[in-house]
C-alpha cells in the first residue's frame, strides 16, 4: 500500500484534465490523501484510486489518479474518472 500524499505537484497536462473532465483539485487532494486502493504501474509510478458519488441523483465512479512517486514533491501525470468501477477495482 502506497503512503497518502498531501504534498504535490499538478503537472500542466493534469490540470488540462482535470478542467476538461470537471474534476475538481478537492477530489483530487481527498483521494491521494486516503486512497481507497493503489496500484504500482512501473517503478516510480502509483495510481491512487477511490470510489465517488458526484451528481443528483448520486452515481458512483472510480477517480484514478496516475502520479510519479520519485520525486519530490511527488507529480500528478494525470486524473480521470470512470464508471467502469469493476474493470479496475481489486478485489481483495
Amino acid at each position: 500500500m502506497a503512503k497518502p500524499i498531501t504534498r504535490y505537484r499538478l503537472t500542466d497536462h493534469a490540470k488540462d484534465e482535470m478542467v476538461r473532465r470537471q474534476i475538481s483539485e478537492e477530489d483530487v487532494a481527498k483521494v491521494l490523501a486516503a486512497p481507497e486502493q493503489t496500484e504500482t504501474v512501473r517503478d516510480g509510478r502509483e495510481v491512487y484510486q477511490s470510489r465517488l458519488a458526484s451528481g443528483e441523483p448520486p452515481i458512483t465512479y472510480l477517480l484514478r489518479i496516475f502520479v510519479d512517486t520519485d520525486r519530490q514533491p511527488p507529480e500528478v501525470v494525470t486524473v480521470y474518472r470512470t464508471s467502469k468501477i469493476t474493470k479496475y477495482w481489486r478485489a481483495d
